[in-house]
């Protein structure tokens, strides 16, 4: 059963100018220090993996219902990888309290993440779902 739905578009030269700016500011108000090392890691195209990692946060906030508030901050929705591959989605805290919230007694949540990007835009889409528990 589906929780929510989220999505979010976000400009990459937008990420781009912020960082030129703002950068250690903006970057550890935002982002967990794995996906710091993360986006760092892809050289000259860092403000790509920023932009679909905000857009990842952005759609994840939507689809918990809340937005950033009702203590859900930015960096409890963390953006991580199987080792397949695979985007997934850890929350903590606030975010993880919301969702807890969300799922139904006897399932167990399950957050779909699906990221791309084409320059200059990157896009995220969230399906929060509830699976029974095994």
């Amino acid at each position: 059963m589906i929780l929510g739905v989220g999505t979010d578009l976000c400009d990459i030269r937008r990420i781009e100018k912020t960082l030129l700016r703002f950068e250690k500011r903006f970057t550890a108000r935002i982002y967990t220090a794995k996906e710091q090392s993360k986006a760092e890691n892809r050289g000259p195209n860092r403000a790509n993996r920023y932009a679909m990692f905000y857009a990842a946060k952005e759609a994840c906030a939507k689809a918990l219902g809340t937005g950033f508030r009702e203590n859900v901050f930015w960096r409890d929705l963390a953006v991580d990888n199987l080792s397949s591959g695979q985007p997934i989605m850890t929350l903590s805290n606030g975010a993880l309290d919301r969702l807890q919230t969300l799922t139904p007694q006897g399932f167990r949540p399950k957050i779909d993440v699906s990221l791309t990007d084409e320059y200059p835009m990157a896009h995220a889409m969230v399906i929060i779902s509830a699976v029974p528990k095994a």
